[in-house]
């Protein structure tokens, strides 16, 4: 009995500090914006003045917040489709077929996840000058480029940043899932080669299902990162325009908060909780398989 109570205090005393330090820089910080979400205040005023829903009733009525919604939820959904669809075929390319400089390869597409967001809208923002830009120059070899295709103009803009976005990730996840797909045993895909089984079918029968628990973990935590990446890239690439074209959620929330509308910023940063909250359940429920064994 004695011996159990000192390893329960040990065990306790080891978890003390980080349960600690989490209850001060997250549980308070969350609980506070839920609070200020329900008065109305300005950034650097002590004087609070309590509008319950006020806030969020003035949200529905926003349509630059309706936008910017719109904006993340296009980024979240297409950018998530496109990476994990590319990062899939990457990996089984390059676990399965052997193709010379394997490594190589393995190298070069993780090396974006390793750079900055903001050196990597440097990069885009380069590429995608109008005058002189990587982008222009190569389609100008083709068609006269007298009206130069703006890239980051209001038309393309979101088209621009998914690009870039989806260049960011695709390394990181193809990489995780070249682990995963080198577990599978050989004898499977042998086994259903002399069933006449093609590239295709052993991809989606085999493959997809018995590292389906490595998707469904790495899918929940990209879609709540690309919130957060969304703004990072909207931030250093756009500063949300032109003319709001690609303001995001979380950027447009900053931007109240600089216009001094910090309650009703803190009402932005509930419903993005709220949001990202409801995603993940719904991708978690919606994704659900019974884990197969090998």
């Amino acid at each position: 009995m004695r011996t159990n109570r000192r390893r329960s205090g040990f065990i306790a005393l080891c978890v003390a500090p980080a349960t600690i330090l989490f209850f001060i820089f997250m549980i308070l910080p969350t609980i506070n914006v839920f609070r200020m979400s329900l008065f109305q205040r300005g950034a650097y005023s002590p004087t609070e003045t309590f509008v319950g829903m006020g806030n969020f009733t003035a949200l529905m009525k926003d349509t630059n917040f309706i936008r910017s919604m719109q904006n993340t939820i296009l980024l979240v959904v297409v950018v998530t489709i496109i990476t994990f669809a590319l990062a899939l075929i990457f990996a089984n390319i390059l676990t399965r077929e052997k193709l010379v400089g394997q490594n190589f390869f393995r190298v070069v597409f993780y090396i974006p996840n390793i750079l900055s967001v903001v050196v990597i809208s440097g990069i885009f923002s380069a590429i995608y000058k109008p005058e002189n830009g990587m982008l222009n120059s190569i389609i100008g070899l083709f068609r006269d480029m007298t009206n130069p295709i703006l890239w980051k103009g209001e038309s393309l803009v979101m088209v621009s940043l998914i690009i870039a976005m989806v260049w960011q990730a695709i390394g990181y996840y193809m990489v995780m899932y070249m682990a995963s797909m080198a577990a599978v045993p050989n004898s499977l895909y042998e086994s259903s080669a002399l069933d006449g089984a093609g590239r295709w079918t052993q991809f989606f029968q085999i493959t997809l299902p018995l590292i389906w628990t490595n998707i469904r973990t790495t899918l929940t935590f990209f879609i709540i990162s690309t919130i957060n990446m969304a703004f990072l890239f909207v931030k250093a690439m756009t500063s949300g325009g032109p003319n709001g074209a690609s303001e995001v959620a979380l950027s447009y929330m900053y931007g109240q908060k600089d216009a001094g509308l910090y309650g009703y910023s803190m009402a932005i940063g509930v419903v993005i909780f709220l949001f990202s909250f409801l995603l993940s359940a719904l991708v978690n429920k919606v994704t659900k398989r019974e884990p197969l064994e090998f």
